[in-house]
């Protein structure tokens, strides 16, 4: 019996899904035509293009401050090893040794950079993180603002039609209007509550974009108070050198800028058993490489088609000898380069055509027009019949909509990897559910 009961439950949910879809799809259809009004509201979409551009201003920022961090372990990293060469090529002769040495060890000192990092991390991005947490959830509620609006308007439409008519039904105009009010009260409690929140939401950047960078700015600054002593401690060691051995200044020339030698500069020495020299050719280290030169050990970029196409292709029968089919000529002409033989049998099966390009839609442990797969980065509760009910770590398996009007802006449709593994019925198991609570993955 409690099989049956919940046989009953799933038939009752897909039956009210389909018709809730086909409603909304009708009602969009009819507002795109001028057949039906829509309710519009300039105000409130004022207020979503304020929240779209400081979702995107905020993601920037988030980047952006992400790639500030990286560099400053990069310049740390960077740092050190130009004081450590600073401790290899100061002499033991000279004078302020150990006192350079003293201020390259502080220098290196991890616990100046890392207070300097853990700061950036504790007072900026997790400060940025708790920010942009609070945008999935409001993006979701206006999405879903927008199709219960849809659900308004075409119960609003029914009605009318419904008293308009020349034979009139009064239990079906009850009926209606009871559905008119229940979905009139659904679309007004969250269009209040979005009323309230997204103005307060846009005005709040202001003081979290001056509290994020004040903070940046304060702890820089204390950060290159302590190196800049650092650096003034070494410079007048350094200086102290310098007197010391004036004689034996060296003096920077200036180089023209088109690379020819500076006049009184003088050729270098052959090597002395008269041969070319060895020395490579230097390059300096903000210059790009010329196009087409690649580094040693460089790996050649990787043919489009999938490593067991090739392997195939390369095992297929042989042509008939004598006979020029069409690429023979292009893999021959492949074949003589130092290209590896891999490279030549995909190029050749490639050029002609027998490398087909692999897709999901046509296997068979995938759900038809199956596109790619998303993860469930946070829990997400399902508000209506027609939504997946998703928990941090759900792979969930992306389709198309049956009808790509019905589609609203931020949400997929989709089957939970789980219940399509067991079930294998997608009228069961799929459903919507907001983009922004996932990730794509492989």
């Amino acid at each position: 019996m409690a099989e049956l009961g919940s046989k009953g439950v799933t038939a009752g949910k897909i039956a009210s899904n389909v018709q809730k879809k086909l409603t909304r799809a009708q009602e969009k259809v009819l507002q795109k035509l001028g057949k039906a009004d829509e309710t519009k509201d300039e105000q409130f979409e004022q207020c979503v293009q304020n929240f779209n551009k400081q979702l995107t201003e905020g993601t920037r920022l988030q980047k952006d401050l992400r790639t500030y961090l990286a560099s400053v372990k990069a310049m740390h990293e960077a740092s050190k090893k130009l004081n450590e060469c600073l401790q290899e090529v100061y002499e033991p002769d000279w004078p302020g040794r150990d006192e350079a040495s003293k201020i390259a060890e502080v220098r290196n000192n991890d616990l100046l950079w890392m207070d300097f990092h853990q700061k950036l991390v504790d007072q900026a991005l997790l400060t940025m993180d708790t920010y942009l947490g609070q945008f999935p959830d409001i993006k979701s509620r206006i999405a879903k603002r927008g199709r219960k609006l849809v659900d308004y308007d075409s119960a609003r439409h029914h009605y009318e039609s419904l008293q308009t008519a020349k034979k009139k039904d009064e239990a079906k105009i009850a009926k209606a209007e009871e559905e008119l009010v229940k979905a009139q009260k659904v679309f007004e409690e969250m269009n209040v509550d979005l009323q309230e929140e997204l103005p307060s939401l846009w005005n709040s950047r202001v003081g979290f974009y001056v509290n994020t960078f004040q903070s940046i700015a304060g702890l820089e600054e204390n950060f290159h108070k302590e190196m800049s002593k650092l650096n003034q401690n070494l410079n007048d060691v350094l200086v102290s050198l310098e007197k010391q051995h004036g004689s034996n200044t060296f003096t920077v020339k200036a180089q023209p800028s088109d690379g020819t030698p500076a006049k009184g500069n003088k050729s270098p020495s052959p090597p002395p058993d008269g041969s070319p020299a060895a020395t490579p050719e230097m390059r300096v280290n903000h210059e790009p490489e010329p196009a087409g030169m690649a580094a040693p050990g460089a790996t050649l970029p990787k043919s489009p088609s999938q490593p067991g196409e090739a392997s195939e292709v390369a095992g297929g029968t042989e042509p008939v000898a004598g006979a020029q089919e069409p690429g023979e000529t292009a893999a021959s002409e492949a074949a003589s380069s130092s290209l590896p033989a891999v490279v030549v049998e995909t190029f050749s099966a490639t050029v002609n055509g027998a490398v087909e390009g692999s897709s999901g839609a046509g296997r068979l442990d995938l759900p038809p027009g199956f596109m790619f797969k998303v993860q469930a980065q946070h829990d997400y509760t399902a508000t209506d019949t027609d939504e997946l009910q998703l928990k941090a770590g759900d792979v969930v398996l992306v389709i198309p909509f049956q009808n790509p009007e019905e589609q609203d802006e931020g949400w997929l449709m989709g089957v939970k990897e789980s219940d399509w593994n067991q079930h294998k019925e997608l009228e069961k198991c799929r459903g919507v559910f907001p983009e922004n609570f996932t990730e794509r993955v492989p």
